[in-house]
């Protein structure tokens, strides 16, 4: 009986300590991949969408593209190798985001604006407070990297 009683006090004592921080993650804490972005040698971070065509894309880096300038309000480029799309309308481009045109067009976004487009998500540029300063007027090479 002595036994009995000693281990369930240690038991209950035990189930006091806390966990470790590195347990399961919570839906609200998952901290999303990123690439960098580098315009004239200004890096931005780019959180990825959790989508097929966000992990296919990382897959073709590092990539240094030439992008052309299109409509005062974004920036865009074919890629090397088509990727696997599910389009949507957005309804609303934010400033910041990188999307798909297509299969093959990527396409950054500078300016935020309404669009009946549809595009498949990439990522969002984390800070965007000089990107439009950055992108300029005209085409820009631009370099995609993993962290």
């Amino acid at each position: 009986m002595k036994r009995a009683l000693l281990l369930l006090v240690l038991l209950s004592t035990y189930s006091l300590i806390p966990a470790k921080a590195s347990g399961p993650v919570r839906a609200g804490e998952l901290r999303p991949m990123k690439i960098i972005m580098t315009i004239n040698h200004q890096s931005y971070e780019i959180a990825l969408a959790d989508n097929a065509t966000a992990k296919a894309f990382v897959q073709q880096l590092p990539l240094t593209m030439t992008m052309a300038e299109l409509n005062g309000n974004e920036k865009f480029a074919d890629l090397p190798a088509a990727l696997n799309n599910d389009p949507h309308k957005p309804g609303t481009i934010q400033q910041g985001d990188v999307m798909l045109y297509g299969n093959k067009t990527l396409v950054l976004f500078y300016e935020t604006f309404q669009t009946s487009y549809s595009y498949t998500p990439i990522g969002k540029v984390l800070s965007t407070d000089s990107l439009k300063k950055s992108v300029g007027e005209g085409g820009i090479n631009v370099r995609f990297t993993r962290p």
